[in-house]
């Protein structure tokens, strides 16, 4: 008798699935808050924010998500040497929730902390829930994978379809407090979910590779050595011991980013003991960081500038009936991404699987190549747009369509790229680096994501007439290294070996 499948795919998929779901619905409805309620005013509303300008709130922005991302390096050694991949998406989890709770209490100070222990929570729960994604499929066909990570996407993305519609609604007419807290809320529901259903998980989801004592000990004070570091650093920012101008932290992390990616796959390379076929496809991990570093730059404006377009530059009449100001939520734009992945990642699932069947499935730098150059076309949607606004009269709105297109653009070659490249880690990274391997991809969405705060903070309110032009840099930008990876297709199809 065969054992229970989801969508026929291994059930643990549905463990992961939902509780990804959650995590991302906690996730993008207080990222759909952010940026709005750190440039609302602090007095002269029913609803008073930090009063930012855009430039810091956008750098801080940035800077939240790019160390999100980053911190995914260190949550993947944890569970690789300490662990194991469940606990340390228990431990994340509950992180995630109490940093929520510390940003509704309306503590200007507890604000930013709880911003850091949610990195510290995502910096757990993200690498090691993608990489037992990995094993469920173990000495399975790659396409079985590929369309596994994309089901696996299209969880990720429903929590992110409802949280900005909930959780921005009552943010931003109610209380931003009350809709931090509402996140904080459905982060637990998952955790309670994952519980639930532990026993479908891998058998080796607990597997830590520290087995001896001395092994442990050593890895426990190297822990408890970078905790306290952290800590105190935490402790020195808090009470002010040096100034903490956001633009300038920000560039300084991006410089950090590059330095820690060169020194791990440094490190790697000399001293991983890998063999010839495992440096090869090591080579290929590190040529994916920057794919991914490039299209998340330009992705993720979606919550700074993006949602700030909304805001100040686009028609939210419709629906402005149902709330006392006439305007529907300039969060409600966020949920466009994750609901066009919803609709159309079966459609890539099924395409992907379909291909394989054929030999026709394009190879990986193929579908990085798409997703680059696909991002870079929707530049060229919003330039327009703000080209409407700028040569318009004062005071003039694009109607929505202008975003909805961007975003359609985008979640085209986000399903290129991100299901992609979560797979392709797994597929390429030799097994006893696979969660440090899945926290450098996220380590080179962490660089993107800051790349992508520093842009913003130049394409605001108080610079859109220079906003069709950089834009049309950013097109140029993507297309050109998306071109670049078209014509590498083969150099590094060879690299990878069988690995397709």
């Amino acid at each position: 008798m065969s054992s229970p499948t989801f969508l026929g795919h291994p059930r643990g998929l549905a463990t992961l699935f939902f509780t990804e779901m959650w995590e991302r619905f906690t996730f993008y409805g207080m990222r759909s808050l952010l940026v709005l309620f750190m440039t609302a005013a602090v007095v002269g509303g029913n609803n008073p924010g930090l009063g930012l300008t855009e430039g810091e709130a956008n750098a801080i922005y940035g800077l939240y998500l790019s160390c999100v991302y980053l911190f995914a390096l260190p949550g993947g050694w944890i569970a690789d040497r300490l662990t194991g991949q469940r606990n340390a998406v228990i431990a994340g989890g509950l992180l995630i929730a109490a940093g929520n709770f510390m940003l509704a209490i309306g503590d200007r100070t507890l604000f930013f902390l709880g911003l850091v222990v949610i990195v510290l929570g995502v910096g757990l729960l993200k690498p090691n829930i993608s990489a037992m994604v990995g094993k469920l499929y173990d000495d399975m066909p790659s396409s079985k994978r590929d369309a596994g990570f994309s089901i696996f996407y299209m969880g990720i993305n429903l929590g992110a379809v409802a949280a900005p519609l909930l959780v921005g609604t009552i943010g931003e007419k109610i209380s931003w407090q009350a809709g931090f807290a509402g996140a904080g809320l459905l982060m637990l529901a998952g955790l309670v979910q994952f519980h639930l259903m532990r026993s479908t998980l891998p058998a080796t989801a607990n597997d830590a590779s520290a087995k001896t004592p001395e092994e442990r000990k050593k890895a426990w004070t190297g822990l408890a050595i970078g905790v306290g570091l952290f800590a105190a650093f935490i402790a020195a920012a808090t009470l002010g011991a040096f100034d903490l101008e956001p633009v300038a932290i920000a560039q300084k992390v991006g410089v950090a980013i590059v330095l820690i990616a060169a020194f791990f796959f440094g490190y790697v390379f000399l001293f991983g003991k890998l063999t010839s076929e495992e440096a090869k496809r090591v080579a290929v991990i590190l040529v994916l960081f920057f794919g991914a570093a490039t299209f998340f730059m330009g992705f993720e404006l979606a919550g700074s500038t993006f949602n700030l377009f909304a805001r100040d530059f686009t028609d939210r009449s419709a629906f402005g009936s149902f709330f006392a100001d006439g305007q529907h939520p300039a969060s409600w734009y966020q949920s466009l991404n994750p609901l066009f992945v919803v609709a159309f990642s079966p459609v890539f699932a099924a395409l992907w699987v379909q291909l394989g069947k054929r030999n026709l499935e394009p190879s990986i730098p193929a579908k990085f190549a798409l997703g680059l150059i696909q991002m870079g076309l929707g530049f060229i949607v919003i330039a327009y747009a703000a080209h409407l606004v700028v040569t318009g009269a004062e005071g003039t709105k694009v109607l929505p369509v202008w975003l909805l297109l961007t975003y359609l653009l985008h979640t085209f070659g986000e399903l290129c790229l991100s299901p992609i490249g979560l797979s392709a880690v797994t597929k390429l990274a030799p097994p006893r680096y696979v969660s440090q391997m899945m926290g450098t991809w996220f380590a080179g969405t962490a660089l993107g994501n800051l790349l992508s705060g520093l842009i913003a903070g130049h394409l605001g309110a108080d610079d859109i007439a220079s906003a069709p032009g950089r834009y049309l840099m950013i097109f140029a930008l993507a297309c050109t290294l998306g071109l670049l990876m078209a014509i590498m297709i083969k150099p590094i199809k060879r690299l990878m070996g069988t690995v397709r």
